[in-house]
């Protein structure tokens, strides 16, 4: 066994191809966050102006969405990118436009997500894709298809396109070998994310993971999905590909469930929605022939117990089939501290129109004051630096 000794505070390396404006930049950014009261009111107004058409984008552009995305267009990341592979970490470019409603917006968006897999194509530096189906799909078509209602010819034919679009964007990235995930989205339009993933898997995934579907740990039932689809993949013959994710949608789930009157489908507290995800890695883990898989946390304890089981076990840091993800702009400190250690790590780089990636924005903002202790983790690890540079 290889002996490890990762030290997540080691903030000289988390920030080490930041200068000291841009961490001052960002320590400013994630004060602002922390508060509740001003983050709230940033982002409501920042919604409130957008819809008057105020002229804000600019302003956007220079603070928040600067930390958090990496520009407005493909071209505009290269930077990023650049940056990202000289510290050994790879990028995913995240087109994150949401909310579109016409057939003619999902079909400019599905051509977008391929123009990302065209960009990945023969570059170490961007390891996967990535795309919602909710970027590419309506809503309503996506929750009928999920509780099985059956659809009239005009939904029919909503289907056939959603259909197509992801049968488009997967058979391109299989043709050049191209490993691509399927974001988990919520609940209610989660079957019929699951059910195209897993057509896509049984098509593409011979030999090697090239679709990955999105698994959300904090779902009372998604263990045992992860069960059962690694036995349909080996019943089947191909390769499952899955990224762990803890979850996003908590408050609209819950507040969901309570408002319609069934049994919310997240588990009640953190240290359930920890074992669970802890325990998809060991399963992972153990059928490591089979599944091919990306742990996407900003969770310090899950990824310290997957390096160091991934060593114990006797594996090379970078074997093929193990991943560390995070947001851009979150948790460097696990995602440099890994790249130094040789493990295989990327960051999720949204991009996109500012007026567009507003809605991952406020996400953003919301989740990170959510999650308890997240953005006072961040602050810390600045001030850290910030002082070990003597700059405060």
């Amino acid at each position: 066994m290889t002996e490890l000794n990762l030290d997540f505070q080691d903030t000289a390396t988390a920030f080490a191809d930041r200068t000291d404006r841009e961490l001052k930049e960002k320590y400013r950014m994630f004060r602002l966050m922390n508060s509740p009261v001003l983050n709230g009111l940033g982002t409501g107004m920042a919604k409130f102006a957008l819809s008057l058409g105020l002229p804000v984008e600019g302003l956007i552009k220079n603070t928040v969405y600067e930390q958090f995305c990496g520009g407005e267009t493909i071209e505009e990341c290269q930077p990023v990118i650049e940056r990202l592979g000289r510290s050994g970490i790879g990028t995913i470019l995240d087109y994150s436009v949401e909310g579109k409603t016409t057939e003619a917006e999902f079909d400019s968006t599905k051509d977008e997500i391929i123009r990302t897999i065209k960009r990945a194509r023969n570059d170490d530096r961007i390891p996967f894709a990535v795309f919602k189906m909710s970027g590419i799909a309506p809503l309503g078509t996506l929750e009928k298809m999920s509780a099985k209602k059956a659809l009239d010819a005009k939904g029919q034919t909503k289907c056939e396109h959603i259909h197509s679009r992801v049968e488009a964007i997967c058979s391109f990235a299989a043709e050049i070998g191209q490993p691509i995930f399927i974001d988990a989205e919520e609940s209610w339009i989660q079957d019929a994310i699951d059910r195209l993933a897993t057509e896509m898997m049984e098509r593409f995934n011979r030999g090697r993971a090239i679709v990955y579907n999105t698994i959300q740990l904090y779902r009372k039932d998604r263990l045992q999905f992860l069960r059962e689809s690694r036995r349909r993949a080996s019943k089947d013959g191909y390769i499952l590909g899955v990224k762990l994710v803890r979850g996003a949608y908590m408050e609209k789930e819950r507040q969901r469930a309570e408002e319609m009157g069934y049994p919310s489908p997240i588990h009640d507290d953190k240290a359930a929605t920890d074992a669970d995800y802890d325990s998809a890695i060991e399963y992972c883990l153990k059928h490591l022939d089979e599944v091919s898989f990306v742990a996407g946390t900003h969770n310090e304890a899950s990824t310290r117990m997957l390096a160091e089981r991934v060593l114990a076990e006797g594996m090379i840091p970078d074997h093929p089939h193990i991943y560390f993800s995070q947001l851009y702009g979150m948790s460097d400190n696990l995602s440099y501290v890994l790249a130094k250690h040789g493990f295989n790590v990327s960051k999720y780089l949204p991009y996109g129109p500012v007026r567009d990636a507003l809605p991952y924005l406020i996400r953003r903002a919301e989740e990170n004051t959510s999650v308890a202790g997240q953005v006072s983790r961040e602050l810390d690890l600045i001030a850290k630096e910030l002082k070990r540079r003597k700059l405060s």
